[in-house]
C-alpha cells in the first residue's frame, strides 16, 4: 500500500491501522480495490453485459421491462462478484459497450426513481423533473458544496475523497451540515454526470482512497451519481456514506456498484427517530438497509452516541447489530463527539436531553456494552 509522507504525519492511524491483521480481513474487497487487486464494482458493473431483449437502448424501455432485465442482470453480477471476492474466480474484463451495461440500465432505473420520487423511504412521488422541490428540499438537480480530501474520516478511510451534496431526506435537530441538508441545499455548484465524473478524478488523482459520497445525504442524488459513474476514469472505491433511509428499490441499484458502506445507525427506536429526525418506521428501514449492503460489500458503521439516549438508542442499535448483521466482518465507530448544534442550541428548552455535550462515562459506558457484545470498534472509533 502507497502512503504519502505529506499526510501521514495528521494521521498515522491511518497506516498502523492496516497492521491488524483483523482490519485486513473485515475490510478485505475495499483494501484490495484500493490496492487495484481488483476493479471496483462501478467498473465491474459498467462492463457487464445485459441482453436489452432486442432494444438498442434502455431508456427506450418500459420501467417494469427494465426492472425485469435489472433482477436477472444483477443475479448473475452478483454471483460472479461473490466468486470474486472469495478468491475462487478471477476477474475478467467483459468489454461490453458501456450502453449496453448493467451500469446503464441501473443509471435509467435511477433517473426514474428520482421523479417522481420514490429514492427513500419517505417516498413523497414528488415530480423533481418538473423543478418541484422534494422532501429532501431538492429539485431534480444535483448541487455539490464542496469536494475536498477528509483527513477526519475514520482511519482506514483517510485521506477520503469526500463529495458533500445538498439535501437530506431527515430534518435531524442536532444536525452539524444543516447549512448545506436544510438551510440552503441548492446553493451549492449545479453538476451534470460528467462534471461529477471530473470532480471524483481530481480526487483521485490527488490521492483519494475512495470517493466518499455524502452531505446532507447521497441518496437524492443517486441518479445524477450513478449516471457519473459511466464516465469516472479513475480505478477506486465507492463509498456511501449515509444516514441508509434508502428505499427498497434504491438500495438495489446501489448494491451493486458501492464497495464499502458507511452507514449511520442513529436511533434504537422509531419515537425517537420521528421526534429527533422527523423520519417514520426508522428501525425497521435501516436494518433491511444495512443487512443489503452488508452481503454486498464492506462497512464501518457509525453510531453517534447521544446524551441521555443510551437506554432508548445506544443498546438498542448495538443490540440490533449483533443479532441483525455478521458483527464478525464489519468495524462500528461508536462516537462520542456530539455537541448541541442547529435548532438544539438554539431551543435547548425543546430538546433538553440532548442540549449538552456527551460525558466521558456515557461514551465508556457505550464502548463497553459494544465489547460485551463483541463489536469491533476500537481501529475506528
Amino acid at each position: 500500500m502507497v502512503w504519502s509522507a505529506d499526510w501521514i504525519a495528521l494521521r498515522p492511524d491511518a497506516m498502523s491501522v492496516w497492521r491488524d491483521p483483523d482490519v485486513r480481513r473485515r475490510l478485505n474487497w475495499y483494501m484490495r480495490v484500493m490496492l487495484k487487486e481488483v476493479p471496483a464494482k462501478f467498473m465491474m458493473v459498467r462492463k457487464f453485459p445485459v441482453d436489452l431483449d432486442g432494444s438498442e437502448d434502455p431508456w427506450s424501455l418500459e420501467t417494469s421491462e427494465l426492472w425485469r432485465i435489472h433482477e436477472r442482470s444483477a443475479a448473475d453480477f452478483r454471483r460472479m462478484w461473490r466468486r470474486v471476492k472469495e478468491g475462487s474466480e478471477e476477474y475478467r474484463d467483459l468489454s461490453v459497450s458501456k450502453a449496453k451495461s448493467l451500469l446503464a440500465v441501473k443509471t435509467v432505473l435511477a433517473h426514474r426513481l428520482a421523479s417522481p420520487c420514490i429514492l427513500c423511504e419517505r417516498r413523497c412521488r414528488v415530480e423533481r423533473r418538473k423543478g418541484r422541490i422534494g422532501a429532501c428540499r431538492l429539485d431534480y438537480g444535483v448541487y455539490v458544496h464542496s469536494a475536498f480530501l477528509h483527513y477526519g474520516e475514520e482511519a482506514p478511510l483517510v485521506p477520503s475523497g469526500t463529495i458533500f451534496y445538498g439535501g437530506c431526506n431527515f430534518t435531524c435537530v442536532f444536525c452539524q451540515n444543516h447549512d448545506i441538508s436544510q438551510d440552503s441545499p441548492r446553493e451549492g455548484l449545479k453538476v451534470d454526470p460528467v462534471k461529477l465524473a471530473d470532480i471524483q478524478d481530481a480526487l483521485a488523482r490527488r490521492g483519494a482512497r475512495n470517493i466518499n459520497h455524502v452531505g446532507g445525504d447521497p441518496t437524492p442524488n443517486l441518479h445524477i451519481i450513478m449516471e457519473s459513474l459511466l464516465y469516472v476514469e479513475s480505478h477506486i472505491p465507492q463509498l456511501w456514506n449515509s444516514n441508509f433511509y434508502m428505499s427498497s428499490e434504491a438500495m438495489e441499484l446501489l448494491v451493486d456498484v458501492i464497495d464499502i458502506w458507511l452507514p449511520d445507525f442513529k436511533y434504537g427506536n422509531d419515537k425517537c427517530a420521528f421526534r429527533l429526525s422527523a423520519v417514520k418506521n426508522y428501525v425497521e428501514v435501516v436494518t433491511r438497509n444495512l443487512k443489503m449492503a452488508a452481503e454486498n460489500g464492506d462497512m464501518i458503521i457509525r453510531h453517534l452516541v447521544l446524551p441521555n439516549h443510551l437506554e432508548c438508542c445506544t443498546r438498542p442499535v448495538l443490540e440490533i447489530i449483533t443479532r441483525e448483521l455478521p458483527v464478525d466482518k464489519i468495524l462500528v465507530n461508536v462516537m462520542g463527539q456530539y455537541t448541541p448544534m442547529h435548532r438544539v442550541a438554539r431551543n435547548p428548552r425543546l430538546w433538553p436531553e440532548i442540549a449538552r455535550s456527551l460525558t466521558v462515562s456515557e461514551i465508556r459506558e457505550a464502548r463497553s456494552y459494544a465489547s460485551r457484545l463483541g463489536i469491533r470498534w476500537e481501529p475506528v472509533s
